[in-house]
C-alpha cells in the first residue's frame, strides 16, 4: 500500500496507543467525530481497516466502526484494568487498535468496534485511487 510510516515517525501518543496498548482521551482525538466518506487504514502498514460506509456515531468519544474490511484485523481476550474486553489488533504491523464490544447497532450487526484514531491514517475517497487503493472504490458505490 502506498501509505504508511516506520514506528519512529510515531508521535509519542500514537506509539503509546499502537505500541503500548494504550488508549487515547476520548473527544480529543482525531476521527471520533469525522463522517467524510472514505478509508481508515493501518497508520504503520497502511493496510486498509475500516470505511466510512461502517461508522457510526456511538457517544463514547472514539471512532466507532460496525465491522472491518480485513482479515489483518486479529481479535484476543485484554483482561486489563480488572475488566474483561475483546483487543483488536492489526496483524500487519502487530499494534494495538482498540476494543470491540457486543453495543452496536443492532442494524449494522450489533458489533461497535471503539478505535483509537491514533491507530489510523484516513484516506478521503477522492484520493483512493492516486494513493493506491483504487481498488476499495466499489466499497463506496
Amino acid at each position: 500500500m502506498a501509505i504508511g510510516r516506520h514506528e519512529s515517525e510515531l508521535s509519542p501518543e500514537e506509539y503509546s496507543v499502537m505500541k503500548e496498548n494504550g488508549t487515547e482521551p476520548p473527544f480529543q482525538n482525531e476521527y471520533w467525530n469525522h463522517y467524510e466518506d472514505g478509508l481508515y487504514v493501518d497508520k504503520l502498514k497502511g493496510t486498509p481497516l475500516f470505511t466510512s460506509r461502517d461508522k457510526f456515531a456511538s457517544d463514547c468519544g472514539w471512532p466507532s466502526f460496525a465491522k472491518t474490511i480485513s482479515e489483518d484485523v486479529s481479535e484476543k481476550f485484554d483482561d486489563s484494568f480488572g475488566r474483561h474486553r475483546i483487543e483488536v489488533r492489526s496483524e500487519a504491523s502487530d499494534s494495538h487498535l482498540g476494543h470491540v464490544f457486543e453495543d452496536g447497532p443492532k442494524e449494522l450487526g450489533g458489533l461497535r468496534y471503539c478505535i483509537n484514531s491514533a491507530a489510523m491514517d484516513f484516506i478521503p475517497k477522492d484520493e483512493l485511487e492516486e494513493k493506491g487503493y483504487g481498488e476499495y472504490l466499489k466499497l463506496f458505490d
